[in-house]
């Protein structure tokens, strides 16, 4: 009798536990099913916060100020943009046309060059393929460094740089050249750069994708019939790793119009000479900490915003799900 006096308690409490939870209120319910996966994300959330959409916010705000660093921003509306359309005529003329040059050639040259070492890469056995991933990928991590030993080095305007030397010893040119500050070399010899350190995060993503893939497609496309490897590529294998193929589109992107180091650290001086290498984030470095008309600098890195902003749009109806 007192053991089942003692089962009917439990069952009681049991049941009006159940009971409670039923009647608890829905954020009750939500907090007990979900909350533990938000608490996990809250970190990432709250840097996300704090070091992008507060800066971006702050950018779009100063945009529409007049701000100098010293007295405190001043309401002016849309004065800077209608200066940067009507009165800068650096940045129409020589920035806006760079940018746009450099991001033609530079992002779908370095994103088809990822893609095509990749899939070579991916056809390699494990050991060699992991040793050439590695030499690839180094560049991007020492890109400053390379920049500032190597290709100054090779493109030195002295008769010591490599280039001119080799070019003497043929008789190809009598005097050496100044490359790094000739306006007719500077943007040849920063896309050249680029091309060269864009090996990055993008290129391991496609190449994860490419080892990803289920070999059997590959077996049963071969049965099917399917007997060239540009039908692979472009039937198998680009269709099985579209995310890893967006995800490095839009570091392509990202990564070209954020570049801006390149020309400045090649050819020493910013603005560059004649502005041949002049981009849209050396305009801003220009603008924002050595004249320090942080509002119109602001106004430029919105417009550089919306840029990014369409070209990743365009990545992702390619290479989307919804695509």
């Amino acid at each position: 009798m007192q053991t089942s006096a003692v089962q009917t308690r439990t069952v009681q409490a049991d049941t009006a536990q159940t009971g409670s939870i039923q009647k608890a209120s829905p954020f009750r319910r939500w907090l007990d099913k979900e909350g533990s996966a938000y608490v996990f994300l809250s970190p990432y959330a709250l840097l996300f916060i704090v070091f992008i959409v507060v800066p971006v916010l702050a950018a779009i705000a100063l945009s529409f100020t007049f701000f100098d660093a010293i007295q405190p921003p001043r309401a002016i509306g849309l004065a800077n943009y209608i200066a940067l359309i009507t009165q800068d005529d650096t940045f129409m003329k020589y920035v806006l046309p760079n940018t746009i040059q450099f991001a033609v050639i530079v992002g779908p040259g370095g994103y088809a060059l990822a893609f095509l070492l990749a899939w070579m890469l991916a056809q390699l056995p494990k050991a060699p393929r992991t040793i050439f991933a590695l030499i690839l990928y180094s560049p991007s991590m020492t890109a400053g460094v390379a920049m500032a030993v190597v290709w100054k080095t090779l493109f030195s305007g002295d008769q010591t740089g490599y280039l001119n030397s080799f070019l003497m010893s043929l008789g190809m040119i009598r005097e050496p050249i100044q490359w790094l500050q000739s306006p007719q070399y500077l943007m040849p010899i920063m896309i050249v750069v680029t091309l060269w350190s864009s090996m990055g995060i993008g290129f391991l993503a496609m190449l994860a994708g490419i080892l990803e893939i289920n070999p059997e497609l590959y077996e049963a496309a071969e049965m099917d019939g399917m007997s060239s490897r540009w039908q692979e590529i472009f039937f198998i294998t680009i269709p099985s790793m579209k995310p890893q193929m967006l995800f490095g589109a839009v570091m392509a992107i990202v990564g070209t119009f954020q570049a801006g180091a390149i020309g400045v650290t090649l050819s020493g001086s910013n603005p560059t000479p004649r502005y041949a290498g002049q981009l849209i984030v050396n305009h801003i470095e220009d603008y924002g900490f050595l004249r320090y008309e942080m509002g119109y600098a602001a106004a430029v890195s919105v417009v550089l915003l919306l840029m990014v902003l369409f070209f990743t749009r365009i990545a992702t109806r390619l290479f989307g799900s919804e695509a």
